[in-house]
Order: C-alpha cells, then structure tokens, then sequence
C-alpha cells in the first residue's frame, strides 16, 4: 500500500475513534443511600440515580449494578450519604466581598482582576454545592462574563442567573457613593434612574445589555455610605413602570426592601422577591400572600454587618448606626413573616459575608425556627420556581438536569450537614468528591 494512503487511512480511522468516543453518551450511576428526592416528601433509600449526558434518566429502587445501565457507565458510590439536589442561593454579589480594604481595591483592581476574583468566588461557591446563583448587583460586563464562561464550560462555577447594575434611583441605595465628586461622575451606572419614563428606560437598558433578572432598590440600605436612611427612595410610580418594562420583556423583578412602606410598594407594583424585607409588617404579609411574591431573607447579611460593626472601625458611622439597627431587627421580621406563610426562598447576600460560607444561612434560619425540611425546600423547590426553572432545576427526578450534592450526616436530623457538603456534582459533572 501507497505509504501516504496508509497514513493518511490510520488518521482517518484514529479519527473516526476519536469521534465516535466523543459522540458516545456519557452515563453516571449513582447508588445514593438516602435521597431526598423532592425536598418536602419523606427521604427515599437504597437509590439507583442514572444520569447522562447531564440530564437524570432514572431513579430506581434498589442499587443496580452500573453494568447492567451501559457497559461504559462510571459507578459513584454515595451509599453511605444523604443526597439531594444541588442548593441555590437567590442573593450572591460574586464581585467582592465586604471588608476593611474595599476603598483601596476599587482604586489598584482592574476590571480584569476583579472578573479574575469573582471567578474565584464562583468556584468557592460552587464547592460550597450550591449548584445556581442569583447575581443580584455588580459590573454588567464582568458578570455577563463569568455567567457566560460557566455556562459555556470555560469556568468551573454555579449557574448564575444576573441582574448586572441595578436599576436605583439618583442618591439611594444602589446608586455610587463614598466618593469624590469627579469619581461618582465616573462611576454612576446607566441603570440609574429619576421618574417613572426613565426609570423604564433603565429596565430596557439593563435587559438589553444582558440582564436575566432586573434588581431594584424601593427602599434605603445597610452599606450605603450616606445618612438618607433605609425608607422607601424609589416611588411608587417607577416601581410600577420597572415592574411593566421588565414583565414585558420576559424578566422577574427583585427589591432590595427593609423598611415597609417600600416592601409595600413593591408588592403591590407586582414585585417577584423582596430582598432582606427587614420591617414587613401586617400588610406586607397580606400582599406576599395575595400576590405569591417570596420573601429571600438574607440573615448571613445581617448577622455579619452587626458583627463587623460592633468588633471592626473600619465602617463609617453612619453605616455602623444602621447596620446595627437593621440587623438586630431581621431574625425578628423573618419568623413573624415564616410563621405567617409567606414563601420563603434562600438568599444570603454573599458578597456582604463571605463567599463559599453559603450554607450558614440554613443553620440562622434554623436558629429562628424555621424545619430543616422547609430550610431545604427553599433553596430547591421554591428557588427554582422563583427563577422559572421549576421544569430543569430544584429536585432528583427524569428529566431534570442533574444537579445533586452529597453529605455524610442527615440535614433532617441536623441542618449543620449542609456546612460539610462532600460531593458535588453540576449538570452530570463531577466537580466535587470526598
């Protein structure tokens, strides 16, 4: 035979190989000891979970042997674990964590360093086995990024689900402060807004540039550097034409809220989530349960920034005076709100605490009396339906995208187990195994 032929026939079939391993399906068989399946149903045992090709295919009865699924399939024992699907957290900030050098970093980082960072944070969290996030307020272009190098595979992180800068009235919460005159010229975002026209114009403006959920601030916050208080800053009449713009275009709605007549406001403008909800009082409960909007009530963020104020000096007095007086008052506000059934989904506000420390929020939650099994349901049931992805996301079942994390102590027992999460695993990939 013609030596080019031959060469260029053993490519060609070294090729077709390659190809076809390529091309073959790629099935995980897990025997999982203990599955909470659906969290808010009883715990199943002795579990055959199938996945390929990162959707799961089967949950069977009994552990089957990984031969008898395809000859190929790679075995992952978690026979001795509690497993369920992997956690979502619905309040992250990957760009930055809150401490006593932030002033000089937003000086000597480049964008590219802090995108370098927020990657970093995304793997820490990812490991944490909070499998998705919502991104609720950073750098649009840096954070569209890292939410597209994830999804792509470039980057090994949660899903993410981003808001991009947030849509904030001129002076409030969520606007720049803290700075120079020249330097808030600078550094003020195109979503920030001043009537109801332009604050819709905001909306389309975040949406078009990549937004996936539109992140609103109806009320004052904790971390603003200024003394305008935590009350309602954004009106009623451009909450209410955010809210239309962004429903419009297909986008849900958060609200930054603490104080209650911006929670209020919100919710009666047709707000999807209140974030912290602080203060909610009689008629916040009435709207949360006549509209079906969650509550995400960040407790981490709460409990740190009265921790860092009472033990730091590193904040200015005036977010020191409200960080202390909002926080003391959240645990209080979120059992009076749990108690009264209003939907809870779980939030951390990671960013203000520190990333990768995710499951720390299910332990306050408990603490405020709040059942392991509800803690749980929030961050899978109620945030995959939150985000609108209750058909892919939120529990093990055919069809869904298999999302599944591991412990080796039972969270329904005690949700502490969350803090030791021994396997991850993220659309059928193994990202984490102990």
């Amino acid at each position: 035979m013609n030596p080019l032929l031959k060469t260029t026939l053993t490519f060609a079939l070294t090729l077709a190989v390659f190809t076809s391993n390529q091309l073959a399906a790629k099935t995980h068989v897990i025997h999982a000891g203990n599955v909470l399946a659906i969290p808010g149903k009883p715990l199943l045992s002795k579990q055959t979970i199938v996945v390929i090709d990162g959707k799961i295919t089967e949950l069977k009865s009994g552990f089957i042997p990984a031969i008898k699924i395809a000859k190929d399939a790679q075995l992952v024992d978690l026979s001795n674990s509690y497993v369920m699907p992997g956690l979502m957290d619905m309040h992250v900030h990957l760009q930055g964590e809150l401490g006593p050098k932030n002033d000089s970093k937003k000086l000597r980082m480049s964008d590219s360093d802090k995108l370098v960072e927020s990657a970093y944070f995304a793997k820490k969290t990812l490991l944490a086995g909070f499998t998705t996030v919502r991104d609720l307020g950073g750098t649009p272009e840096q954070i569209f990024a890292l939410r597209d190098g994830i999804a792509k595979g470039y980057l090994q992180g949660p899903r993410i689900f981003a808001a991009g800068s947030n849509v904030a009235v001129t002076g409030g919460h969520g606007d720049v402060d803290g700075m120079s005159p020249d330097l808030l010229e600078m550094h003020t975002a195109k979503t920030v807004c001043d009537g109801p026209y332009d604050c819709r114009r905001a909306t389309r403006h975040a949406i078009k540039f990549g937004a996936d959920v539109i992140k609103i601030t109806s009320t004052g916050g904790v971390l603003s550097d200024t003394d305008t208080g935590t009350g309602q800053q954004m009106a009623d009449d451009e909450l209410k034409e955010v809210i239309n713009a962004a429903h419009a275009l297909g986008r849900k709605v958060a609200s930054h809220a603490h104080a209650a007549s911006g929670i209020n406001a919100a919710l009666r403008a047709g707000v999807d989530s209140i974030e912290h909800g602080s203060y909610a009082d009689e008629e916040s409960i009435k709207l949360f349960k006549k509209t079906g909007a969650y509550l995400v009530p960040t407790l981490m963020a709460g409990d740190t920034v009265v921790t860092l104020a009472k033990t730091t000096n590193f904040m200015s007095p005036a977010i020191s005076a409200k960080a202390i007086r909002v926080g003391g008052d959240m645990i209080k506000n979120f059992k009076r709100a749990h108690k009264s059934g209003v939907k809870i989904a779980y939030g951390t506000d990671s960013g203000v605490s520190r990333h990768g420390n995710n499951a720390k929020e299910a332990v306050l939650m408990f603490n405020a009396g709040m059942k392991p099994q509800d803690i749980i349901k929030s961050a899978t049931v109620h945030a995959a339906d939150l985000i609108g992805q209750s058909k892919s996301l939120g529990t093990i079942e055919a069809g869904k995208i298999a999302d599944i994390i591991a412990t080796d102590n039972n969270p329904l027992d005690d949700i502490k187990a969350l803090l030791e999460v021994d396997f991850v695993m993220k659309s059928g990939e193994i990202v984490k195994q102990q």
